[in-house]
């Protein structure tokens, strides 16, 4: 017999009580289908040239995972939506729209202030730096560039920019540690 056909007849063979099992732990038919379904497709695609004495153990192994799978998700979720409520009382029995409720990701102004300022305090620390140590400083924070990078930008060794990296920090550490 074909791998393909003893396939079919295996999956045909376990359809029903795989659909049992799948439907005793989730607790919802259709949630139990898929269960089933998408085990059945995992077997034929990752396990179909396996001997055929392993195929039960295989397939219920990947069905019993992948009923825990979506009973967590379930679990998770429940948690999430709980702390959700069913609907927002100033809309008059309107669905609650968790996302219309969702923060702007917008600053407010505020904050805005508060991050401009301190960019011009950073800008102003590093203004004052030496050049060499500017360079390094910038090269490697703003630019991401790595030692060796950065030392063939400069047209220096690396450890003359660690030296003028590890000084510059140093230096920005002290002015504006009573900033930050």
């Amino acid at each position: 017999m074909t791998t393909s056909r003893a396939l079919d007849q295996f999956l045909a063979s376990v359809e029903k009580r795989a659909f049992k099992m799948a439907q005793l732990g989730l607790r919802n038919d259709d949630d139990a289908l898929d269960a089933v379904q998408d085990s059945m497709m995992k077997l034929v695609q990752s396990y179909s040239a396996r001997p055929e004495a392993e195929w039960t153990p295989l397939f219920f192994r990947i069905l019993t995972n992948r009923v825990r799978d979506l009973q967590r998700r379930r679990t998770v979720r429940g948690r999430i939506m709980a702390w959700l409520p069913l609907s927002d009382p100033e809309d008059d029995g309107e669905p609650f729209d968790p996302v219309a409720q969702a923060p702007s990701p917008d600053a407010t102004p505020a904050k805005r202030l508060e991050l401009d300022e301190a960019i011009g305090v950073l800008e102003t620390a590093v203004a004052g730096l030496p050049p060499r140590q500017q360079q390094a400083f910038l090269l490697r924070n703003f630019e991401g560039l790595d030692v060796a990078q950065t030392a063939s930008a400069m047209g220096c060794s690396e450890g003359s920019v660690k030296t003028h990296y590890f000084r510059a920090l140093g230096t920005l550490r002290e002015k504006l540690g009573e900033v930050f």
